[in-house]
């Protein structure tokens, strides 16, 4: 069961807690608190859509090297304690966005709506797929902000930045599938053979661009996440440009991509790359 939560692909909710840090209140333990009951209620919420994805995806799964170990492709999960496990994970999550307000529960809603929409639909509209894994990180960002109170003003960068990093992730992913599945990536996912690896490879390079480019405009930007904007922020760039030039590197040299919380989990120079971004972002937002 522990197992069917996919506690690694937690690290993917991370980003609620950006609305305390760039926000200058995680000194805060009420506003700090917030944040990590809005973190927990979106862990809770996206291993509902784990679960509800894996009861949906069943024999598609079971064609997919890696996938047809998961506990409920392999059996080893019963099938009706997966949907006794998925409803009592919407119960919980959506109970504890309650507990934040009415503003918070609503984003989380439409969170866990996207999610279930995306399994049912959107992961089968050629685009619309990655497009709707990036807005899943968008409501992440927002609920993020609207947990606290009062909720500190929404930046346009955070959202902007959010969803490059997004959709960098997501191309990379469907890159991945259709190189390491070859012939049977119809079977697994029906999309894949809408994304030819041509597409994809011309696809890559714009988000990444994008995604860069996007990062260093906001920390020169007048109206940053931040209240107080610090010109010391350009020094994260290097890190955000090495963090992306190493999952490349995993990507097309060792054929990783399939999985992004695991490679973040288990690559240690790029895990280490991070460590040294939100270090060097929390010293420079309150004590430089």
């Amino acid at each position: 069961m522990i197992e069917e939560l996919r506690p690694r692909q937690w690290t993917k909710n991370g980003v609620v807690l950006a609305g305390v840090v760039f926000s200058l209140q995680a000194g805060s333990i009420e506003q700090l608190l917030r944040a990590l009951i809005a973190f927990a209620s979106f862990c809770l919420l996206s291993s509902a859509g784990y679960v509800f994805n894996d009861l949906k995806d069943l024999e598609n799964d079971r064609f997919h090297p890696r996938k047809r170990q998961r506990p409920l492709a392999s059996g080893r999960l019963p099938l009706g304690v997966g949907r006794g496990l998925m409803v009592l994970l919407i119960v919980l999550g959506l109970g504890g966005a309650a507990l934040l307000g009415g503003r918070f529960a609503l984003v989380a809603g439409a969170y866990l709506a996207l999610s279930l929409a995306y399994t049912l639909l959107l992961k089968r509209i050629v685009l619309l797929d990655v497009m709707g894994i990036a807005f899943l990180f968008l409501l992440r960002a927002t609920a993020g902000v609207d947990a606290l109170r009062p909720p500190p003003a929404l930046s346009p960068w955070l959202l902007v930045c959010t969803l490059f990093l997004a959709l960098f992730l997501a191309v990379v992913k469907r890159r991945h599938e259709r190189v390491t599945l070859s012939a049977d990536a119809e079977k697994h996912r029906s999309i894949l053979t809408e994304y030819p690896p041509e597409l994809l490879d011309q696809l890559v390079p714009v988000v990444t661009g994008s995604t860069i480019i996007a990062y260093a405009l906001y920390t020169i930007s007048p109206t940053s996440v931040h209240p107080i904007p610090s010109p010391k922020m350009v020094y994260t760039i290097p890190f955000v440009i090495y963090g992306i030039f190493r999952y490349l590197y995993l990507v097309y040299r060792q054929g990783k991509g399939g999985a992004p919380s695991e490679i973040l989990l288990t690559d240690g120079p790029l895990l280490l790359n991070v460590l040294l971004w939100g270090l060097v972002i929390f010293l420079i937002l309150y004590f430089g």
